[in-house]
């Protein structure tokens, strides 16, 4: 069976082709380059890992509830759909948001590859070549993980969807070197640093906990790498050059809240576009989901000095104006750690699991002697 015959709405043509612009920048500096950036790359060499080692592929998953995801979670609870409803049907309803949300993960990952590789081609300064490159590895990894889930334990996938895929093409298609790192680093990135961390850390089931872990942890250094860069070069440019970085946040922000709200979804369930959407919107779970997913992005635009006045204004109007006060060097450090404790519990169980084994075998030993 071929991907193209687990998705449960046709994808169109099995490719997507980005005409590229912009030129491919190479530097005879070979210079040591930035110290924080250098130190960055240095941990992106040391932090690779193999998903097929580091990740327990054996745990099962039920495909009717891959998450644990409650029923208020679900745009249908509470509606004259619902109560019509058999277990079987609320099983393949929460199977079809898994699988939405986690194609639109593996379709963000291979754009964050894509991206990545972009940046090592058009970003005039070596060290940020250097990191952009171990970035490239951690985005395959995630696509290769992201694509085994959905192929192995979900069984089903979806095609990209319009707005993420509006704003990927916006990011590829722009000329200037920067516009990779705004769109992916600081956009995409920061949008499913948030998502990752909210099922990270309400799911009981413990491979999809996993998985989110590992990404987020290769995700933080991403997210800082974005940030170090665009600090840097943005103090040099002019007002006019920030307003119009500014825009393109302003534009991909609403691009995104707009994303999420699964109505694809709801429409392989025979309920029409209108009133799929009018359901979502009225859903209190994805208002709270929403504002959340902004808790990365708002306070990396601030820091890297893209606060004009009219990004305030639609941050005011997106309700999420007050989160550009955030800590995010705590968020990301968080998200390191959460990693390394969850490695550390789980080999620490396997190692006890080992040395009950041998210890049992041991005394069956003793008593067959005697």
């Amino acid at each position: 069976m071929t991907t193209h015959d687990l998705y449960a709405k046709d994808p169109g043509t099995p490719d997507w082709q980005v005409p590229a612009s912009g030129a491919a920048r190479f530097s005879w500096d070979y210079d040591d380059g930035r110290d924080r950036l250098l130190a960055l790359y240095q941990k992106g060499k040391d932090k690779q890992w193999d998903s097929v080692r580091r990740i327990d592929w054996d745990l099962e998953v039920d495909p009717r509830d891959p998450l644990g995801t409650p029923d208020e979670a679900l745009a249908l609870h509470g509606t004259r759909h619902w109560s019509r409803m058999t277990e079987r049907d609320k099983g393949e309803l929460r199977r079809h948001y898994s699988s939405w949300q986690f194609s639109q993960f593996l379709h963000g990952e291979q754009g964050a590859m894509i991206c990545a590789a972009r940046i090592v081609e058009s970003v005039p300064d070596l060290d940020a070549k250097f990191y952009s490159a171990t970035q490239t590895m951690d985005e395959a990894r995630h696509a290769e993980i992201y694509g085994r889930f959905l192929h192995e334990k979900i069984g089903m996938l979806y095609p990209i969807n319009d707005n993420l895929q509006a704003l990927l093409g916006d990011t590829l298609r722009d000329s200037r070197w920067d516009m990779p790192y705004l769109g992916m680093q600081v956009l995409i990135e920061g949008l499913a640093l948030a998502a990752f961390g909210m099922i990270r850390d309400t799911t009981d089931k413990p491979l999809p906990k996993q998985i989110l872990a590992y990404v987020m942890q290769d995700e933080a250094r991403h997210v800082a790498f974005g940030r170090m860069a665009l600090r840097d070069y943005y103090r040099q440019l002019t007002d006019a050059e920030l307003r119009e970085r500014e825009e393109f946040v302003i534009e991909g922000c609403y691009l995104m809240r707009d994303r999420l709200r699964g109505t694809e979804v709801l429409e392989n369930f025979g309920i029409p576009a209108a009133e799929a959407a009018e359901y979502t919107e009225q859903s209190e779970f994805l208002h709270l989901f929403r504002k959340l997913l902004f808790s990365r992005i708002v306070p990396c635009v601030k820091d890297i000095g893209l606060w004009g006045e009219r990004l305030q204004r639609a941050y005011l109007d997106l309700g999420v104006f007050e989160l550009g006060d955030s800590n995010l060097d705590l968020l990301m450090a968080q998200d390191e750690e959460l990693a390394e404790q969850l490695d550390a519990e789980r080999f620490a169980a396997e190692e006890a699991a080992r040395t009950a084994e041998v210890t049992e075998a041991i005394a069956e030993g003793a008593a067959a002697e005697r």
